[in-house]
């Protein structure tokens, strides 16, 4: 797959914008393209979610956490500069297919650094029974993406507090809180790891060249961006 460098400092939608970008343009990528991002603290809702019901918008508020709806299904996500986010796009429509070979290379990778990752039936992937990795996908046209987590050093304080999904979510999984449900891996992993070696482990096993973006692919995604933005796609099921 090719690794597309991206900038460090925009909205989490605006990545979401430049995965259909890329999407869209997927006949220039027949290799498949990979990507990842860190972002400032946000929460991210499936496309079918009420958000009233998964975020606690009044703790978003008070501590400046935007909040915003993505294209796929899926659960909430509390995203922080400690949560390494990826993104793929393959120029293949068979989507099951596609997320669960995505999902079996990501578990050996982690596997590959000491961890003994699994997928779960939920799309996760878990170390010693925990999710560090929550995961997503959707298909356009010409191609599927899939995105999803890694929790690296995230503040479990703020992602109980930004996210309040129901009890009978948390009692399908057997546990009574999120927190409980997750773990980071930054103390699993030797300390000359960090979140950016995290990252270029999984970028140079996934990716055999890397790229940057044009001034009129930023523009682009800018006006993809735009439809994230709109009050009634984020506020509307």
């Amino acid at each position: 797959m090719i690794h597309i460098q991206v900038p460090s400092d925009k909205r989490l939608v605006w990545y979401l914008a430049m995965e259909e970008y890329i999407g869209h343009t997927i006949r220039h990528y027949p290799e498949g393209v990979f990507f990842t991002w860190v972002v400032d603290p946000t929460v991210v809702f499936g496309r079918h979610q009420v958000m009233e019901q998964e975020v606690n918008m009044a703790f978003c508020h008070a501590n400046n956490i935007q909040a915003y709806r993505r294209k796929s299904g899926g659960g909430c996500v509390y995203a922080d500069r400690g949560n390494l986010m990826l993104s793929q796009i393959v120029p293949n429509t068979h989507a099951e297919q596609v997320f669960q070979q995505y999902l079996d290379k990501v578990a050996a990778l982690l596997r590959e650094l000491g961890l003994p990752a699994v997928k779960s039936e939920h799309n996760d992937i878990l170390v010693d029974g925990h999710k560090v990795s929550g995961n997503a996908c959707y298909t356009l046209r010409e191609c599927t993406i899939v995105h999803g987590t890694m929790l690296y050093d995230v503040d479990f304080d703020m992602l109980q507090a930004a996210i309040s999904p129901t009890r009978q979510k948390l009692e399908k999984h057997g546990v009574q809180s999120v927190r409980q449900r997750v773990c980071n891996l930054r103390p699993m992993l030797a300390q000359t790891h960090d979140i950016g070696e995290l990252a270029d482990h999984l970028i140079n096993r996934l990716c055999t060249k890397s790229i940057c973006l044009t001034k009129a692919d930023s523009e682009a995604i800018d006006t993809i961006e735009q439809t994230y933005l709109n009050p009634e796609f984020i506020h509307s099921k």
